[in-house]
This record gives C-alpha cells, structure tokens and sequence, in this order.
C-alpha cells in the first residue's frame, strides 16, 4: 500500500472519561524485542507477558454497513477520477481491500478548484444570510446524529478504532462541532472605529475565498469537522483531500452535508496521495488559503509550496511529544490511569498522546508496577467488539514504524517492562508495550512514535521536569497530575505547549482551542479563534462632512 505524505495527525476528541476495563488474561507471541544471543526468541528471566487478547484470536466481526460512495465528490456529484484510476483503502483488521477509491491527482484538483471558485465568486453561499448558512449546518448537525451508527461503522472499518469511542464520543462530537460553527456564523461581524479626524472608519471580516483542507488518518471526520466546519460557517468554499488511508466517512458525511442544502460547489472532496493530489492543493495558485493536519516533516513540504506559489496564509496542526507529570502528591493509581490513557487512547495514534510519561522519583517505582498490571488488562481485539480498548494501527507501514521504535528502546538500554511485539497473526495489532528507566536522548523519548508505546521516566524536582519537559522540538499539550495548586500553576505557565490538562487529558470541547508551539504547528483549530483562520480583515474608511459626532 503507497505511502501518503500526510501521514500522522492530529489529535483528538471529547472524552472526560477513562476506560478502565478487564478480561481473562491470555498468552500472546514472544516480543521480537527479547531475543537471546543465539537469535532464538524466548522471555527473558522475570518477565511474564499477559493480555486480554481473545477478541484478536476470533473471526473478524461483519461490519453493520456497506459502502456506497468511492468516487471523488466534485461540484455536488461522484464523479471517477479524470485518470481513471483507483486505489485500495484496508481494513486494518486483516489487512484486506475494503474498496476501491477513486485516485484523484493534479487534474482533479484543478477541476475541484475551478468550481469552489465559481461557487464562491458567483454562487449563493458567500452572498447568503448568515443565518441561511446557520440553518443548513444545523440540519447537517441533525443528519449527522440520524447517521450516528454507519458513519461510526465506517470509521472503524477504515481505521481500526473501537467502535463504541466512534459511536458514543467521536461523531456525536462531530454533531457538536457542526452546532458550535452554526451558532458562529451570525455572529461574525466587524467593527466601527473612532480615527483622529473626520473619517468614517469600518473594520470588516470578510470570508477569505477558497480554501484548501487535508486532513490526517487518526480522526477522520473529527478533522473533518475541525476543518469544515469554521470554514463554511464563515461564508468560504472548500476543497479538502482525505487520507489516502481512510477516504470513506469523509465522502459520505459530505453527502449528508448536500442533503442539509449545502449548494453544489462549495464543498468538493479528492481522495488522493499527498505527492500528487496534496502537493497539487498545497501549490494551487486559486487556493486562497491552506489548513493541514500531519506529521512535521510534511507541514513543511506543504507549507514551502504554499510559500512558493500564492503565499497563501497557512495553518498547520502537526506533531507532538507531549509530557505527562506525574508529582510525587498524586495518587498512584488514578495517575496510572489516567496517563494510561493519555499515551495509549486510539491505539496510541493522537499527536497530543502523553507519551513522555515523566514520573517522581518518590513513586517511580510503584508507578512502573502498577502501569504494567494496567497495560496486561487491556483489551485487544477487533474493535466492532463490545469492550475492547484497542483496535489494530492504521497499516503495515505504522505497525512495522511501531516495532522499529520498540527495537530502538531495547538497544539503546531501556528497560522493556512489558509488550514489544505484535499481536494475532492477522492485521496490525500490537501488543500494549512499556519501557521504563527512558533517558531523554533515546530516541523513543525524542521521536514520536504514534503508537501503543509508552516511555516512562524519572524526575527529582519541579526545576529539573519543567527543563526536561520543554527539551524538545514539539509543544503541543501537556499533562500534569498535582493535589497541588501552585505546583499546578507553576507548571501550566511554564511549559511552552498549546494546552495544559491539570489533572484530566484529551478534554476537547469545541470552544477550547487547539494548536502547538514550536514545531508542532501554525494557528489554532477549534473556537473562537478556529474562525480567524477564513477571515480576511479589510479597513474601509470613508470622508465625513459636517458630522454631527466623530
């Protein structure tokens, strides 16, 4: 399966809850980690390997829906590809073709930007009343909630992500998400400014024209939502480019949106391979403005041709190291918990995922026990499952990504506390894996993995943590668990990340912003300040003569 360039994403969802579940213990495969000096594979003394892993050994449950659109939506209908070609997207349960998908390329996009165009300089949306646009994306909130069970179906088919985390927090966040960018779009509105002398002086906010979206694999239709949503609220048309991984909910959630009364034209969807189709949106010189969500290295591939081409502002959601805090106050098992989901929530693929576990020397050591009891209890298997936590990763190219880091950490001397191989002999399951005794120049420490790794080290004192938290290229979020106030508020002031969770992790409410520092990004998704991002602002100033009042 081709590599796409918008590999890894961006993060996550509403979740003010923690799964904490267990199951019968089973015996999965030896870690390909813990080899002897023979090359023969076998546990090395002390080390027992136990999950709850029984749904992975079962027949691969029947997904509740069919596939129904494949073809690129442009201009209101699915269409072929103007090549003709197609490409597989897999279920990452078996590693089968679900499908095959149409493969949209540089014509493609050029077609889908031609008539965004159109339906932006001529069409009925921008000229709309807000409160026409408000309406259309309220009914979408509503078919989205009528959908709530195939639209989750596809998402875990596509991605491999439990069922239950997509049908009851993920699309019905997507809902939200839709009902917050209505409730924006009459409510957007410039304003009127006093100058120093007889002018009349209007501030307006104007929709920024077309704009060009590519959204990650992780969250397909939460990024879906992120994007579009403040996008249209504000008057724009849209192209936006899927995964290649995972092009199916995206174009059947913008069929719901045409059958809310979205007009023809304003939201046009290419499923395609970043090289081609994404290098092609990135470098359009009609795209008005550019929003991705990935890794780094391909923000900057795509944040170059925007550069290159129209200069078209950019925003750009990419990848993270995010520290988790542990204080020596905290109560150890809530701590385990909670960090066992910052880390291994989505099968480990979030690019906020706490996955620099930092804990105090105090409770290190009944920390690490304790986070391996909890990762032996997790429920691995099929995701269409009830009650498992885990599905398999996205594709062989990230589950063999996975392994390779784990390999890293058994060579370069941290201690592998449990996991390190894979799980089943079909798909990309991976077993829950574990390394204390981390330093900070390892490279599972430096590196993001995105994957159900989880790095766990040891600090003295606040001093030291905070310098260690922020040696690092990212700053997306960060996670500190105190019992302590002004230990809390040292450490949320300090850390140069987008967003501090105190106590809780991956709390995403639609008006809470998103974004990182440093390497992990440009602009903020989500909120108030997600809007800002399709707005252009345009001062208007106008003689007075003889004005009553300036």
């Amino acid at each position: 399966m081709a590599a796409a360039t918008t590999r890894r994403a961006a993060s996550s969802l509403v979740s003010r809850c923690l799964f904490s579940r267990s199951a019968a213990a089973g015996q999965p495969a030896v870690p390909s980690a813990l080899r002897r000096p023979d090359g023969t594979r076998g546990l090395l003394p002390g080390v027992l390997q136990r999950f709850s892993t029984a749904a992975v050994a079962e027949e691969p449950i029947a997904p509740p829906v069919q596939v129904n659109y494949t073809k690129l939506l442009i201009d209101g209908n699915f269409v072929d590809s103007a090549s003709g070609k197609t490409f597989p997207t897999v279920d990452p349960r078996t590693g089968e073709v679900i499908a095959h998908v149409a493969e949209g390329d540089a014509e493609d996009i050029n077609r889908a930007v031609a008539v965004a165009r159109k339906a932006f300089d001529e069409g009925p949306w921008p000229k709309m009343t807000a409160y026409e646009r408000s309406r259309i994306l309220l009914r979408f909130a509503d078919l989205i909630e009528k959908h709530n069970d195939e639209l989750a179906a596809l998402e875990t088919w596509d991605n491999g992500k439990p069922y239950e985390q997509a049908a009851h927090i993920e699309v019905p966040m997507v809902a939200r998400l839709m009902r917050y960018y209505a409730g924006w779009a009459d409510k957007i509105h410039g304003l009127i400014v006093p100058a120093d002398g007889p002018h009349h002086v209007q501030v307006l906010h104007e929709p920024i024209g077309v704009a060009g979206q590519i959204i990650p694999w992780n969250f397909p239709l939460l990024m879906f939502a992120w994007k579009v949503g403040p996008a249209l609220a504000c008057g724009n048309t849209v192209v936006l480019k899927t995964a290649e991984q995972t092009p199916l909910s995206a174009l059947y959630i913008s069929k719901l949106l045409h059958e809310a009364g979205l007009p023809e034209g304003v939201l046009n969807v290419i499923s395609g391979f970043g090289p081609t189709a994404g290098a092609a949106l990135a470098s359009h010189m009609d795209v008005d403005k550019l929003a991705f969500t990935g890794s780094t290295d391909t923000g900057k591939i795509v944040l170059e041709l925007a550069a290159r081409s129209n200069l078209k502002p950019v925003t750009l959601e990419l990848g993270g190291k995010s520290p988790f805090i542990i204080m020596d106050d905290a109560d150890v098992d809530q701590a385990v918990e909670l960090a066992h989901f910052a880390l291994f929530f989505n099968q480990g693929q979030c690019c906020c995922a706490g996955s620099r576990t930092f804990v105090h020397e105090r409770v290190y050591d009944q920390f690490v026990e304790k986070a391996k009891a909890r990762a032996l209890k997790r429920v691995v298997g099929d995701p269409f499952r009830k009650g498992v936590e885990q599905g398999p990763q996205i594709d062989d190219e990230q589950f063999n990504k996975i392994l390779r880091y784990i390999r890293s950490g058994v060579d370069s001397g941290a201690t592998l506390v449990t996991g390190g191989d894979r799980l089943g002999d079909k798909g990309f399951y991976i077993q829950p894996t574990i390394f204390s005794d981390v330093q900070d120049g390892m490279k599972i420490a430096q590196e993001e993995i995105f994957g159900p790794v989880q790095s766990i080290l040891k600090f003295k004192d606040l001093d030291e943590v905070i310098k260690r938290a922020n040696a690092t290229q990212y700053g997306l979020a960060a996670g500190v668990f105190t019992n302590n106030i002004d230990t809390a508020n040292t450490l949320t002031r300090a850390l140069r990340v987008g967003t501090v969770w105190v106590n809780c992790f991956d709390v995403f409410d639609a008006a809470i912003p998103f974004g990182g520092y440093k390497m992990s990004g440009i602009g903020r998704e989500k909120g108030i300040d997600s809007l800002k991002n399709y707005l252009q602002v345009k001062a208007v100033v106008t003689p007075l003569k003889n004005a009553a009042w300036l």
